[in-house]
Order: structure tokens, then C-alpha cells, then sequence
């Protein structure tokens, strides 16, 4: 199991250089001049004090040094927790700019990504045995899941917040209230969450209910249910088997679709303007924030690649052969 996890824990490393790597070039291809645009919005007019102030920023971010050595300095600054001044929010540090937008984004992918997964496959599981709802949850599974998901955010917006009025449909909380512990405020932020959380539930749990409901019915047609079937288990037991064996690839499906949910979770956070790191990607692209855009990036990778590095220790612990291989491996 050790020889297991040192294998998977270099590959995450060398994914986390690349990705690292990339997430340092991208802002740095973008069109445009982040110093140039801080000096125009400060509107001075002198030469002199342009040039100086140019100088000043040029410094300040070290941009006046080879990109070999912004790239080294990069790294070095990352690994003291260091990510830089936002160019947009100058001068606060990326770090608190991020603090302040990670709470909202964690509270939208983390339940709506696993409540979306844990009723998505019982649904599929009860359907996959009844017809009746078989009927039902196909189709509707199957329209959820080719829904874009600002396309569906669009709509809940619309439908539930401008003709129904029963949500607001922009921001985290309302405008005239400031953060605090009260109920009254935590209420206010379920309020602003809930069109969010379902725009992103309601897609990704036809795709799991699909899933599911396809993967039961192979397991119920496999030859050891239908062995069972013929020593006389009771269906109850057969159908526990069969659901235990269909829940394996759909946490691989976790896995694999983990990055598409959170790009999805970033689309729909700009659609409702809500204050996490999505709205933070499409302001620091607005403002050439390179720094901003890298801190934002590199806390997205990082939590994709723990949350598939955890999938991967529930996988082997809800999958005895994966065991049983490693014991084989290492006799």
C-alpha cells in the first residue's frame, strides 16, 4: 500500500509542477500591461512622475527582472506563502483577497458536489428497479445533465428570482447588511446561496442518476447475481451487491468529473455575481491582475488535486480487491 501512495503522490506532484508551471505563463500571454494600467488609473499627468511610478511598480512586482528569474522568485514566494500584492486591490495581498472569497466558493462546491452525488445515485438505483420511475428519472437525467451550467443558472435566476421573486439573484448577502454572526445574517446568506447551490446540483445529479441506473442494471444481469439468484438470495441481498459493486466507478466518476464541477461552480458564481473565486478570476482578468489570477489558479488546482487524492484512499478502502491486489503486489 505504501509502494501504492508514493506512486500516486508523484504523479500529483509532477501534476501539481505543471499545472503550477502553466498557471504562472497564462497571465503572463495575456494581451496588455497591468503597470500601465495602474498609472493611467492614478491620472497623473507629469512625464516625470509617469515614468517614476512606472518604475516604481516595475520594481515592486519585478517586472524589470529576466522571466527565468520572476519564474525562480515565483516558486520561492509560493512555498513562504507569498503570492504577491493585487495589482487590482493594490496594495492588499492576494492572500486576504483570497481568504475572503474561498469560504463562499467551498460552501457552493462542497455540498452541492456531494449531496448532488449521494442522491443522484440512490435516484439511480431506485429507478434501475422501478419502472415508474425509470420513466421519470431517464429523461429528466438525461436533460439535466446536457444543461450548461450558466444556461440552468440563467434560467433559475429568471424563473425562481425575476418572475417568481422568491430568491435575489446577485451577491452573497444582502447589500445593506455587513457580515456578522447573526442569525438574520446567516439566513440572508442561505437565501443568496440557494439558486447558486441548485444551479449546480440540479446538473451534475441527472449525470450521477444516469449513471447509476445504467451500472445497477449491468450489475443485476451479471452472472454472480444471477447465481445468486438461482441458491435462492433474497433480491434485497442480490440488489445490496449489485449496488455495492455500481458505487466503485461512479467515485472514479467523482474523480474524473471533480475539475468540470468546479469549473462549473466558477461560471456560475459569475452568472449570480457571488462573491468567490469565480468573480475573482473575471476581475482579475478585467484588471490584468496577474497575481490575483495565479493565487485564485493555484488554490483551485491544489484543492482538486487533494480532493482526487482523497477519492483515491476512499476507493481503496471501499474496495477490497484493490487491497487484496496490493497484498499480492507486495508478496
Amino acid at each position: 500500500m505504501r509502494r501504492y501512495f508514493s506512486r500516486k503522490l508523484l504523479i500529483y506532484g509532477l501534476t501539481f509542477f505543471v499545472a503550477v508551471t502553466v498557471n504562472w505563463l497564462i497571465p503572463r500571454f495575456m494581451p496588455g500591461d497591468p503597470v500601465a494600467s495602474m498609472v493611467a488609473r492614478a491620472n497623473v499627468a507629469q512625464p516625470e512622475a509617469v515614468e517614476a511610478m512606472r518604475a516604481y511598480y516595475n520594481d515592486l512586482f519585478g517586472f524589470d527582472q529576466p522571466l527565468w528569474q520572476q519564474y525562480v522568485n515565483f516558486w520561492g514566494a509560493m512555498f513562504q506563502g507569498d503570492f504577491g500584492i493585487s495589482i487590482w486591490l493594490f496594495p492588499t495581498p492576494v492572500s486576504t483577497v483570497i481568504n475572503g472569497a474561498v469560504p463562499y466558493t467551498l460552501g457552493l462546491i462542497v455540498p452541492s458536489v456531494l449531496l448532488s452525488w449521494v442522491v443522484g445515485n440512490r435516484f439511480g438505483a431506485y429507478a434501475a428497479r422501478r419502472k415508474l420511475l425509470d420513466n421519470t428519472v431517464l429523461p429528466v437525467g438525461y436533460v439535466l445533465t446536457a444543461m450548461p451550467y450558466m444556461w440552468l443558472a440563467v434560467l433559475l435566476a429568471w424563473a425562481l428570482g425575476v418572475i417568481a421573486g422568491l430568491f435575489p439573484v446577485a451577491g452573497g448577502y444582502s447589500f445593506s447588511m455587513r457580515p456578522n454572526w447573526s442569525w438574520t445574517f446567516v439566513l440572508d446568506l442561505l437565501h443568496h446561496w440557494t439558486l447558486p447551490f441548485l444551479s449546480l446540483f440540479l446538473v451534475a445529479l441527472g449525470g450521477w442518476a444516469i449513471g447509476m441506473r445504467n451500472m445497477i442494471i449491468y450489475e443485476l444481469e451479471s452472472d454472480y447475481s444471477n447465481y445468486l439468484s438461482a441458491l435462492g438470495a433474497p433480491a434485497r441481498l442480490i440488489r445490496r451487491y449489485a449496488f455495492r459493486n455500481a458505487v466503485l466507478p461512479q467515485i472514479t466518476g467523482l474523480a474524473l468529473q471533480l475539475g468540470v464541477l468546479v469549473a462549473g461552480a466558477l461560471v456560475t458564481e459569475i452568472v449570480f455575481a457571488y462573491p468567490g473565486l469565480g468573480s475573482l478570476i473575471l476581475k482579475a482578468i478585467q484588471n490584468q491582475d496577474f497575481f490575483l489570477l495565479q493565487g485564485t489558479f493555484l488554490f483551485i488546482v491544489l484543492g482538486v488535486l487533494i480532493a482526487n487524492f482523497i477519492i483515491d484512499i476512499v476507493y481503496v478502502v471501499v474496495d477490497p480487491r484493490t487491497r487484496a491486489g496490493m497484498a499480492g503486489a507486495q508478496a
